[in-house]
């Protein structure tokens, strides 16, 4: 699996959660900095952001990608539309959740969630 991550850094612990959840090894984690002028329109941001990548068309299609999305709403909606469009599906998401009674903020993998899955499920629902 290829992880893009638009958030903190992946600790260690956390990328190992991800391979055991997932029984696949992290071939690849793309750390992204998500750094927006907000006075600019996010779309044409994004977009230049998810070209920096340099992905082919091949490797999005072709590849399992998990995707941490970006903190802001916003950002994040226009990413998954993006992804969708050079995916040809939805993403999956990893969910970060902190990690109950801990003494320091700590994170961990709350839930992968496929949401090309969900997305199917929403159309059975109609």
């Amino acid at each position: 699996m290829k992880v893009i991550n638009f958030s903190h850094p992946l600790t260690d612990a956390q990328i190992h959660q991800l391979e055991t959840l997932t029984e696949l090894i992290a071939q690849e984690i793309r750390d992204v900095r998500v750094q927006f002028d907000l006075e600019k329109e996010f779309t044409p941001q994004v977009v230049t952001m998810i070209d920096d990548l340099a992905i082919t068309p091949d490797e999005w299609q072709k590849e399992a990608w998990l995707i941490v999305p970006p903190a802001l709403n916003f950002i994040t909606a226009i990413v998954l539309a993006e992804l969708h469009g050079r995916m040809g599906r939805f993403p999956t998401i990893i969910r970060l959740r902190p990690v109950a009674g801990a003494v320091v903020s700590t994170f961990e993998v709350g839930e992968i969630i496929n949401l090309d899955s969900v997305r199917n499920a929403a159309r059975a629902r109609r």
